[in-house]
């Protein structure tokens, strides 16, 4: 028995060592939230068996849990480069598959067509807005941005409110707003299912995504010009990594010890 209980406890070891060598590997990978590993024990009995002689078998792995504490905060001087000050994932959503994607990575850009997207072609997503700013409507929008104006106007830049508004400015000195920032939040976080570039999509785990206006209840308000860095801490990570050494160490020696006893005994019969 102590074979296998020691056998099991080797590779519960070696997904601990994963997790911790994946959340190391991604210290510097914005957006990124780290993850942590529980485990549970294993006991062999019935409801015939006396309580005092179940015998625990090892253990196994319950969960990995992910962390979603928000990460430092990094300034670019970048006007597209946006933070979740607070609780909310910015939405995105494919232009080629139509996927809706949650992200804490705030790192925009503008495509020849206009459109604010991150990573692989996926658009932000925004509340319709008057060219005051004014929401109008609840239904969700990727953000494009006018290459000239009703006057004729060249674009000339963009700015991203606390609030979510995102205004474009034109040569002629107008300025108009083009959408207000959608921010998502979900009844379970840890649910969430994650697609890798610190994206992640929506389970029955999860829940459904609720949306709401940046710096309102409890929406983080927005930061321009600065990213979120991974959370990540890497001498708590090391710290885990010892210890999950150790552990693999430690149970290899009992499998070891196990043999050596074993042994003694089959040459004693002998």
């Amino acid at each position: 028995m102590s074979f296998y209980t020691s056998l099991n406890w080797l590779k519960n070891a070696q997904t601990d060592l994963g997790v911790i060598s994946n959340n190391i590997a991604n210290a510097e990978t914005n957006g990124f939230k780290k993850s942590t590993i529980a485990f549970s024990d294993i006991v062999a009995g019935s409801a015939f068996t006396n309580p005092k002689l179940i015998l625990g078998i090892g253990s196994t792995v319950e969960a990995i849990n992910q962390n979603f504490a928000q990460g430092p905060v990094e300034q670019t001087g970048n006007a597209l480069d946006l933070v979740v000050n607070g609780d909310g994932f910015f939405t995105t959503k494919s232009a080629v598959s139509g996927d809706t994607l949650y992200t804490r990575n705030g790192a925009f850009e503008i495509d020849q067509n206009g459109y604010l997207l991150r990573g692989n072609n996926n658009r932000l997503q925004a509340f319709p807005t008057d060219a005051a700013g004014t929401v109008t409507g609840n239904t969700l929008q990727s953000v494009q941005i006018p290459a000239t104006n009703a006057a004729g106007a060249q674009y000339a830049g963009v700015t991203v409110g606390k609030n979510g508004v995102i205004t474009a400015s034109y040569a002629d000195g107008t300025n108009t707003a083009v959408g207000m920032v959608a921010l998502a939040s979900f009844l379970s976080p840890g649910g969430l299912r994650q697609e890798g570039s610190s994206n992640w999509t929506a389970t029955g785990l999860s829940g459904a995504a609720t949306y709401g206006q940046p710096d309102a209840g409890f929406f983080g308000g927005l930061m321009s010009g600065a990213l979120e860095r991974s959370n990540v801490d890497l001498s708590e990570e090391m710290v885990g990594l010892i210890t999950a050494q150790r552990n693999f160490q430690a149970n290899a020696k009992a499998i070891d010890t196990a043999t050596q006893i074993s042994q003694t005994i089959i040459n004693l019969r002998s």
